[in-house]
């Protein structure tokens, strides 16, 4: 075996068939020639397993993993036990890679070395399938252009396209993927969050994300609404919610109520709720008095959590909350 390539590929294939040759050719382009590929292949069942081994046989760079069929978490974790490199670049079969992503990447690491790892933005295609809702999921995740960016929206949604991932090997073997039974990269993100790494991002598109009915994320029950809010749940508990079972929630919509329902699950309870709707307020729900935004100076000062969705009606309740002098991430955080 040759020596340890500076990046390893971390990317976990089943029956992906119809894209896994693409995928592989957009690889063996990229600008950065020191890398492997790790194509971890979870039991697929169509050509996927023979298009990974005629990969390997044309380019040493490609190694194929036959893996029995477990599932997403489980392909991860024997794929990086394969990987030799000290960065690991996350790459879904599915995707296209720019020629540039690994050297942009790669180098804005080496640029910072208290960053744990870098994401990229994304172009989402084929374009003329994309609802409105992932078209405003994309202009999002391209507003986020570094790490304090990172941190600000980590509970709005995952800040990162998994697929993006470009992280230090001892730092991802540290944390590792799991199976908590929400989105694992969302889970991991989260985590390396809550213990004070710091994810930066290239904010330029470097990866072509490919959307269709039979991606795993659309697939996987994993992926629903509610696991998304019990994870965010989750480590708004174990951290900003941490000292306080009491709170203040900023809106009580569908995702407010989600999200309230699972911190009611883990000991956290609002102690108001500030809303707009007029037929709401006055009210009490589950015991938390429902307050305009203008009572708030006379509310006690607890921890807030402002669950809206929209990019507009966030921005409209930070400059709110800042114009009182709450700040994000001490005093305030944004979830959606």
């Amino acid at each position: 075996m040759s020596a340890a390539p500076a990046i390893s590929v971390l990317l976990p294939v089943r029956d992906a068939g119809a894209w896994l040759p693409h995928c592989l050719a957009s690889l063996a382009r990229q600008s950065e020639t020191d890398f492997e590929c790790v194509i971890a292949d979870d039991g697929s069942a169509d050509a996927s397993p023979a298009q990974a081994r005629a990969a390997a046989q044309r380019d040493s760079r490609f190694r194929a993993l036959a893996l029995p069929r477990r599932g997403l978490v489980p392909a991860l974790l024997a794929g990086l036990a394969a990987c030799r490199g000290r960065y690991i670049a996350r790459m879904d079969a599915d995707d296209l890679a720019h020629r540039e992503r690994f050297a942009l990447q790669r180098r804005a690491l080496e640029a910072d070395p208290e960053l744990a790892g870098v994401g990229c933005h994304v172009r989402v295609f084929p374009r003329a399938a994309l609802a409105p809702g992932l078209r405003a999921y994309e202009r999002w995740l391209h507003g986020v252009r570094g790490a304090a960016d990172v941190a600000r929206e980590a509970f709005v949604e995952c800040p990162l396209a998994h697929p993006t991932f470009f992280l230090r090997a001892e730092v991802l073997r540290r944390f590792a993927y799991r199976d908590a039974g929400w989105p694992e990269d969302y889970d991991l993100l989260l985590r390396l969050l809550e213990a004070g790494q710091s994810l930066g991002v290239v904010p330029r598109r470097l990866l072509a994300w490919r959307h269709h009915a039979g991606r795993h994320s659309r697939r996987d029950p994993a992926y629903a609404d509610l696991r998304f809010s019990a994870c965010k749940a989750e480590y708004l508990a174990r951290g900003f919610l941490r000292a306080s079972p009491r709170y203040l929630l900023w809106g009580f919509g569908g995702t407010g109520r989600a999200l309230a329902r699972e911190l009611r699950a883990r000991g956290r309870h609002p102690d108001a709720i500030v809303e707009l709707h007029p037929r709401r307020l006055g009210q009490t729900i589950h015991g938390a008095r429902v307050i305009p935004p203008e009572a708030l100076p006379r509310a006690p000062r607890l921890p807030l959590v402002a669950s809206v969705a929209g990019l507009e009606a966030r921005s409209r309740i930070r400059a709110q909350l800042a114009a009182l002098g709450w700040r994000e991430g001490r005093d305030f955080v944004c979830a959606a």
